[in-house]
């Protein structure tokens, strides 16, 4: 147990559309991880596309009832765990102002804005990457997500910036931070201008089966850096209590050699600065 690891600001629960985690064992599990702070970040991915596996609005958040057993269990383990009230954004161009009054009403402490759709369809089932080249596909993810934090601005942090990357095809190797840098950097530079930051999403490290790059790659990690960026979280994207904090060890090591000395936490959508230990 490592009781010098960053907080983990990307966790779902049974609140969120494709997880069934109990609350409480993600808190459990966080503790005995050695974590002193941690955020939820439910779905909430507004207008997703109905999918045979998927009830319809599997995405929507009844955030009633998440405030509510979040407060519960803020209340149960005050002292031994800082727990944050979060959300994970799911943006698209036809639910903007609906997204913005969502936040506007929601009194979170932390927002991640993630691109998870393109053209309505979802990179995690096979049939995604039939409608188009590779290539064509990460071009257009990059564009798209660059129009959407321009118009959808009330966030934090990006969530996963190169999150289709994950689903690419089995030995494909189109996908580079050189071969997209352009489109890339034009992402960054926004966020920067902007004051947000970039969610480092350890999530595919845990993946045993594949040799993936966590989502930024640190090449992404690097040139943010390099650019001026600041703001930075660590995410597990824990939708099971077994996940939570996966391979933190390993994110801390990238990071620091991308040239950070520093993480940020939120606290009603107020960062604050830590020393990398």
């Amino acid at each position: 147990m490592n009781k010098f690891l960053p907080p983990d600001y990307h966790m779902h629960t049974h609140n969120s559309g494709d997880s069934k985690a109990p609350m409480e064992e993600m808190i459990l599990s966080s503790i005995k991880r050695g974590l002193t702070e941690i955020c939820f970040t439910e779905h909430l991915d507004l207008n997703y596309p109905i999918l045979p596996d998927l009830p319809p609005n599997a995405f929507d958040l009844d955030v009633e009832s998440y405030r509510n057993e979040y407060l519960h269990y803020k209340e149960k383990y005050a002292g031994q765990i800082i727990l944050n009230f979060g959300v994970e954004i799911g943006m698209q161009d036809d639910c903007v102002n609906e997204n913005t009054a969502f936040i506007k009403n929601g009194d979170f402490d932390f927002v991640i804005a993630s691109q998870h759709l393109l053209n309505k369809r979802d990179p995690f089932y096979s049939d995604f990457w039939e409608a188009d080249t590779v290539d064509n596909i990460f071009k257009k993810y990059f564009e798209v997500t660059l129009e959407d934090i321009t118009y959808f601005t009330d966030f934090d942090v990006l969530g996963h910036i190169d999150y289709i990357s994950r689903y690419v095809p089995k030995g494909d190797h189109t996908y580079s931070y050189e071969r997209y840098n352009e489109l890339i950097d034009a992402i960054l530079e926004q966020l920067i201008r902007h004051d947000k930051g970039l969610d480092l999403n350890s999530k595919v490290l845990a993946y045993t089966d594949m040799n993936l790059l966590p989502n930024p790659c640190p090449e992404i990690i690097k040139r943010f850096k390099d650019m001026g960026g600041k703001i930075i979280t660590f995410g597990s994207d824990a939708h099971t209590p077994d996940r939570v904090a996966t391979h933190f060890e390993d994110m801390v090591d990238i990071v620091r050699s991308c040239g950070f000395t520093e993480y940020y936490t939120f606290k009603k959508r107020i960062p604050t600065a830590h020393k990398l230990l």
